[in-house]
């Protein structure tokens, strides 16, 4: 007999009690996770991350001290042979250093006052190691930070190590589309898909889609969208 999955194990960090509380409740209620710890800014974070080793920490932005940004940047530009996912927490309209946050390696992004339903979907997908959380919200959030300014250039180099369809991919991953729409879009298999977003987080030394994304707008693939007047 196959012996179950181990739950993932989460930390959830929000400097408000009372948020940080209800999430950590909501989470530890399903047998698929385990709160492991809490903290109440990016230091303590870090800290209980290195000892806890949690594979999903829930972070919030806005904290006293420590922010989450920096939290986030310590977390998944460690050496350490034990690097967790970051789901990032935020308002979406007040949260600029969101889009600092996925460039430095945050897994994806939700809403404060998502559904306790979304909150777990989201939870899952990290871990699977999928990311690029509502994708379209994403692409939206990143066009109205990256529009304000030139992003910086990719060597060119690095893109030339891309195969012609390679590259299709990344821009369709960046306009938020999930791997069964570039299927029908390219008119391939969806495992075919999966092969090539395999090679390309490779050759790109990427971890998931939000990387990609980020890298698809640096290197001038794709293009932020003008704001609506």
């Amino acid at each position: 007999m196959t012996s179950p999955a181990a739950p993932a194990r989460v930390l959830v960090v929000d400097d408000q009690v009372v948020v940080r509380a209800g999430f950590a409740a909501i989470v530890d209620a399903e047998p698929d996770f385990e709160v492991v710890g809490e903290a109440g800014d990016g230091a303590e974070a870090v800290t209980l991350a290195d000892r806890l080793r949690p594979d999903v920490v829930l972070m919030d932005i806005r904290m006293p001290g420590m922010d989450g940004l920096t939290a986030t940047n310590l977390l998944t530009g460690s050496a350490a042979d034990h690097v967790p996912r970051v789901l990032v927490l935020t308002t979406f309209d007040l949260d600029s250093y969101v889009y600092e946050a996925l460039r430095a390696g945050a897994s994806g992004f939700l809403l404060k006052d998502a559904h306790p339903a979304e909150l777990l979907t989201a939870l899952r997908v990290v871990v699977t190691g999928e990311a690029m959380l509502a994708p379209a919200i994403t692409r939206r959030l990143i066009d109205t930070f990256t529009a304000a300014a030139p992003a910086p250039q990719v060597v060119p180099d690095v893109l030339d190590t891309l195969t012609p369809r390679e590259r299709e991919v990344v821009s369709l991953i960046a306009t938020g589309l999930a791997n069964a729409e570039i299927a029908a879009r390219l008119g391939v298999a969806t495992g075919t898909v999966k092969t090539h977003i395999n090679a390309l987080l490779r050759k790109l030394d990427l971890r998931d889609r939000v990387q990609v994304t980020i890298f698809a707008y640096d290197a001038g693939l794709v293009r932020p969208k003008p704001p609506l007047s």
